[in-house]
């Protein structure tokens, strides 16, 4: 008789962007000539890059000549990638690192999922609530958790609670723990931690052997400055912290797929002796057994990103999606609505009037505004009572679907 992970049945029934989507298609057929604007999932609607596709198109026919083609390649990426990463969003920040730091992956969503496998089921997790629902599900997945309770909360998890008292920014754990999973610019709040907001999270790292698994996905779209991009412009990080980033939101990449995780050789964990092993070559040896690299076209067509016509081209995409985020805030602050976010990310994070429920508001603002957004319970206990908009809509339907907002809600 095979037996189930029995971990998998402390899930909920389905994804957060599952249940969405069995929302929306039932919505319409029941009503088919609803003109649905959606502002909930992070997919994107600008294309591609002109430079990454014509570097795509030289790699494919390179893939098509006996003399150029490539089989299989190196697991953790190719050097002309990791090279280009390095020189353009580290080296000018003042952070050194090496090729074999980095690791092309497939996205950032699958690394933070798969990265908790190098960590034993005892290891206690913090994360913020508000939360990516990834980080959390993952690690229940793999036995690191009890039950969730009546708000959805798993037992021994840590959540460090977002809320308009503290700015929708977490407080350090009052208890020791061992993974800490950070994301800034937040996904879903949109928020920032400064320089001296983030040191204080290495710090308490560094004291307590602990590792931080640092999203950083949206950090392109920052505006402002004392906003680190990356957690390795603060000291002593190279010791206690992996940073995700991904080309998704960027340069279009949601259905290309290309995203890379740096891993310090300097991060350690330890074993029940107390000895100490670098995340760095765990990481390979658990890339080079499950993951056969991201493809040689993809890979061009990631690092065309760093060349100058395709600087620019990413760069009139973000100003594109940002100028969407400041029409979202704008127009709701103006409609009543009190915003968070939406200055140095994608997303915009709104408080649901008169005390109503997430779900509620989404199911409302669906009917009678024709606009799906994203129901803040879904990110955990403390998101109940709020909901996400992102900035990734074209701009004739964000335009058109604040209008409704205010018009009809």
């Amino acid at each position: 008789m095979a037996q189930i992970n029995e971990s998998y049945l402390k899930l909920p029934g389905s994804y957060l962007f599952s249940e969405i989507a069995r929302r929306v298609n039932q919505f319409k057929q029941e009503n088919p000539s609803a003109d649905i604007i959606r502002l909930g999932i992070g997919d994107v609607t600008r294309p591609l890059p002109a430079a990454v596709v014509e570097a795509m198109k030289k790699a494919v026919e390179e893939m098509g000549q006996a003399e150029s083609f490539r089989g299989y390649g190196p697991e953790q990426g190719y050097e002309f990638l990791s090279q280009k990463i390095i020189d353009h969003d580290f080296t000018p920040r003042g952070v050194q690192l090496s090729t074999d730091e980095v690791f092309i992956s497939d996205g950032a969503k699958s690394d933070t999922a798969n990265f908790q496998e190098l960590f034993g089921v005892n290891n206690t997790i913090a994360v913020s609530d508000p939360v990516y629902p990834v980080y959390v599900d993952t690690n229940v997945m793999a036995g690191r958790t009890g039950f969730p309770n009546e708000q959805g909360q798993f037992e021994k998890i840590v959540y460090l609670p977002c809320t308009e008292e503290n700015g929708m920014k977490p407080a350090l754990p009052q208890s020791r723990v061992d993974m800490i999973y950070l994301c800034f610019p937040n996904n879903p709040t949109g928020v920032t931690l400064s320089q001296e907001e983030l040191k204080k999270w290495v710090d308490y790292a560094r004291k307590n052997q602990s590792i931080i698994l640092f999203d950083a996905a949206y950090e392109s779209f920052i505006r402002e400055d004392n906003v680190p991009h990356s957690i390795f412009e603060i000291e002593g990080a190279r010791e206690v912290a992996v940073e995700f980033r991904s080309f998704s939101k960027t340069a279009g990449f949601t259905g290309t797929r290309c995203a890379y995780t740096i891993v310090p050789k300097e991060a350690k964990v330890y074993d029940a002796k107390g000895e100490a092993h670098s995340l760095n070559t765990l990481w390979l040896r658990r890339q080079t057994t499950k993951f056969n690299g991201v493809s040689y076209p993809v890979q061009a067509a990631a690092a065309a990103v760093f060349t100058d016509d395709g600087q620019k081209q990413v760069r009139e995409t973000i100003d594109y999606y940002m100028e969407n985020a400041r029409i979202i805030r704008e127009g709701l602050e103006k409609a009543g609505y009190q915003i968070f976010g939406g200055i140095n990310a994608p997303y915009i994070w709104m408080k649901t009037p008169n005390q109503m429920g997430s779900w509620e508001f989404f199911d409302k603002l669906m009917k009678e505004a024709n606009v799906v957004g994203t129901p803040g319970a879904g990110f955990g206990a403390n998101g109940e009572g709020y909901f996400r908009l992102t900035a990734f809509g074209t701009r004739e339907n964000t335009e058109k679907a604040i209008e409704r907002i205010r018009t009809n809600m």
